[in-house]
């Protein structure tokens, strides 16, 4: 299928340029959303017509996508999710949580702004990117965390395996000192005649 794109579509054209796409990308996602014409004659015809509003509209549409973009570049938003040990999640992060979670932090996002290439599997802080206008992006970092301490330590550039590798250590030196102190006591009480070098 042949279409004329009426905005700029990202790995496929500038507004205006005549495309081919596969039948089913055309006649679900172009034609729908109003990104594109079929490329008939009449079509053409009409957007030539059309072009001049179709580009102060493409700019209004920029210049609100590029306000939005420098509130919204480098936000951090937090999600929290249940996780194992070891940081892999129960489940994932997806786009539609990514985009809850910048809405309750007072920004309107759909999910399909959300660029997210696999969804997140593990705690910790992810940059994302967050397509607001095909010729704009901004990019963000989401807090995936088990708690909203847990994600305090993670802001601040600390990992939970880092934290759980401390935490085995402060228990090996624990059951360390805990051996040494019996072991001490021991040889207290067994007295001199059974202490070392005998």
């Amino acid at each position: 299928m042949e279409v004329v794109l009426l905005e700029r579509v990202a790995k496929l054209g500038q507004m205006g340029e005549v495309v081919r796409v596969k039948d089913g990308y055309g006649r679900n996602f172009l034609l729908p959303q109003g990104k594109a014409l079929r490329a008939t004659a009449a079509n053409l015809k009409r957007f030539e017509t059309e072009r001049a509003q179709l580009e102060v509209r493409n700019l209004d549409a920029r210049k609100d996508a590029e306000a939005v973009a420098a509130r919204l570049d480098g936000q951090i938003f937090v999600v929290i999710r249940s996780a194992a040990d070891g940081g892999a999640l129960y489940g994932s992060v997806t786009t539609r949580d990514v985009a809850e979670a910048a809405t309750a932090g007072g920004f309107s996002l759909d999910r399909r702004q959300v660029v997210l290439d696999q969804p997140i599997k593990e705690l910790g802080v992810h940059r994302l990117t967050v397509s607001l206008h095909p010729e704009v992006d901004a990019t963000i970092s989401v807090n995936v965390a088990r708690s909203k301490e847990e994600a305090e330590l993670q802001a601040s550039g600390r990992t939970i395996q880092e934290l759980q590798a401390e935490a085995d250590a402060a228990a090996a030196f624990d059951i360390q000192e805990l051996f040494d102190d019996i072991g001490g006591a021991a040889d207290a009480e067994n007295g001199p005649e059974f202490g070392p070098g005998r």
